[in-house]
């Protein structure tokens, strides 16, 4: 199986020892904002493997301009603990870390205090422009990450659970180690996965499919985060629910494994299809689709940005995951099957069962069925329920 990244063996973070759980009480306490929570969730479940906590202001500054933090350690994004007030904290070397995700905000991770640095406003203009390729306070990602507080603590963490994720979605959220445990039971040696945020439609199915074939995979790690999205975006509880059912219908039996991870959606187009190269690498995928608009939003990114910066930026060898290609797929009504548009040059737009987003919900919160082409009818139903809830 593939190596994790940076390192031989999986590093999570989590530990389950009742003398650190019992200091954890007495220690001076920071409630953690939620992109830091789902950092510690990442960093404890073995995703974020080789990184032993948060980053200091150096590695965060060094991660955006070139994806190398200061030790020469390949990683695409920031990955820190901010807050605004640090007047809990002050002077102490281990605090007590709550989670702001659960009733009670009880304790989710103790950290070691290497430093408690200051944020510059330029500092962080810098960060966002690197990591996000905006300054604009209109791309959803930017809004959150440039609110997060001035405060930057470093440090290695010890992670005491996961939060909401192995409560609320028992038979999906998985660690990266309990993924690799699986691939291996299953025998796999050529595995690829499937990013979504979203429910998976007819082309979406076509494309796990085709990228089996066309890799000759052994399975598809169909992966989807579990945690915060932007308003207007389906609830973890009903894409899964869909996924499911479109996989128990749909697929050949032992290709798909369907799990979750525990994170923040942080809409970084490129660097966060870097994230997710990386974070499936530590799973045991060989390859990672990415597709058109991969972890984009609105018009921020190019189709194919989340494509190019494997080829233009990522340098060779940083990473043992190989990403596989994909452009738009949709329902062809001249070949009467899915198919990639790019392999369609013929076809004009009219010939392909395209809806957008929209139409979709209007369709679904009107109580009518989608078009066969574009989504299978037990899936279609699922959201179809939810959507006619919302509706006023």
């Amino acid at each position: 199986m593939i190596k994790p990244h940076g390192s031989e063996q999986l590093r999570p973070l989590y530990v389950d020892d009742a003398a650190v759980i019992e200091e954890a009480e007495g220690l001076p306490a920071l409630l953690l904002n939620s992109a830091a929570a789902a950092n510690a969730v990442m960093l404890g479940a073995g995703y974020f493997t080789p990184l032993s906590g948060y980053m200091n202001i150096a590695d965060a500054m060094s991660v955006a301009d070139n994806m190398y933090t200061t030790e020469s350690l390949f990683w695409p994004v920031p990955i820190l603990n901010r807050t605004h007030d640090i007047s809990s904290i002050q002077g102490a070397e281990r605090i007590a870390l709550r989670d702001p995700n659960v009733a009670g905000n009880p304790v989710l991770a103790v950290q070691q205090v290497a430093a408690i640095e200051i944020l510059s406003d330029e500092q962080l203009q810098h960060m966002t422009a690197k990591v996000f390729h905006s300054s604009s306070t209109d791309h959803p990602g930017v809004q959150t990450f440039q609110g997060l507080g001035k405060y930057v603590i470093s440090g290695p963490i010890q992670v005491l659970n996961y939060s909401y994720f192995a409560t609320e979605f028992p038979d999906t959220f998985r660690t990266a180690v309990q993924i690799r445990e699986q691939i291996k039971r299953n025998g796999w040696q050529k595995v690829v996965a499937f990013q979504t945020r979203n429910p998976m439609h007819r082309a979406h199915e076509e494309l796990c499919k085709m990228a089996l074939e066309i890799l000759a995979a052994d399975g598809v790690l169909i992966h989807m985060l579990l945690g915060k999205l932007k308003p207007g975006d389906i609830p973890a509880d009903v894409r899964d629910a869909a996924i499911r059912k479109m996989v128990e219908l749909y697929f050949p039996k032992n290709t798909a494994l369907i799990t979750g991870y525990g994170f923040d959606m942080l809409y970084a187009g490129p660097r966060e299809a870097v994230l997710h190269a990386v974070f499936r690498q530590n799973c045991g995928c060989s390859h990672l689709i990415v597709g058109r608009d991969h972890a984009g939003v609105g018009s921020f990114y190019g189709p194919f940005d989340a494509q190019t910066i494997f080829d233009e930026e990522v340098p060779a060898g940083a990473l043992a995951i190989e990403i596989f290609k994909a452009d738009n797929t949709a329902y062809s009504r001249k070949l009467d099957r899915v198919v990639m548009m790019r392999d369609a040059p013929d076809h004009t737009p009219e010939d392909f069962v395209n809806l957008s987003g929209t139409k979709v919900r209007e369709l679904l919160s009107a109580g009518k069925e989608l078009p066969l082409e574009f989504a299978r009818p037990e899936v279609a139903h699922i959201l179809m329920d939810y959507y006619q809830k919302q509706s006023p």
